[in-house]
């Protein structure tokens, strides 16, 4: 899945896209730029400094590395884990191992609980956004407690005086996946959020 930027020249949203088109577009705005610009990432609500040195009109990914002997890189990380001897003694007599038996447990809590944690990560990531761009707005305080309380009537009427730009783009970082859900919502209005 490509991560997807969005730059702010201030209070305006500039574009949105993938690392590449908001290098590029970042380069050209900077040159009539009258107000700071700042790059955020959609999935974190972070502000992220993007390297333009080498960016040219068409660039994507860094290149993989070339492969080496041995088995295929499968996306397998190996990583510590820490367990007590009784689930060690589980998870060995499970078939498959240890390995699959966990693979096949976290594969089953996101599934169990993946709606929740994306509404969780989809938040922090408003509120991330939020704070760098509306820390010092009226109502800012209120609007916090609301969207991580999921108030979506009482976070659309504390939001509702922020600049457009700002204002629908916490809404989409926030609530992009159930939009309709957000009463008073700019984005169901056809105002463009990102």
């Amino acid at each position: 899945m490509t991560e997807i930027f969005t730059a702010f020249e201030g209070e305006r949203r500039l574009t949105s896209g993938p690392r590449a088109e908001i290098v590029l577009a970042v380069k050209q705005a900077e040159r009539g730029a009258t107000a700071p610009i700042v790059v955020f990432s959609d999935q974190s609500g972070r502000p992220v400094d993007l390297d333009p040195r080498g960016v040219t009109g068409d660039i994507g990914e860094p290149p993989e590395e070339p492969r080496g002997r041995g088995r295929p890189k499968l996306g397998v990380v190996a990583r510590e884990v820490t367990l007590l001897p009784r689930h060690w003694e589980w998870l060995n007599t499970q078939p498959g191992g240890a390995s699959v038996a966990l693979r096949k447990l976290v594969d089953a809590a996101r599934r169990t609980s993946g709606d929740a944690d994306r509404q969780c990560a989809a938040r922090e990531a408003a509120y991330h956004f939020m704070s760098a761009m509306a820390g010092n707005f009226v109502g800012f305080e209120e609007a916090s407690r609301a969207l991580f309380a999921d108030d979506r009537r009482r976070f659309a009427g504390l939001i509702a005086a922020w600049p457009a730009d700002i204002r629908d783009h916490v809404v989409k970082l926030a609530y992009s996946d159930h939009a309709d859900s957000v009463p008073n919502n700019p984005l169901n209005n056809g105002v463009e959020a990102g």
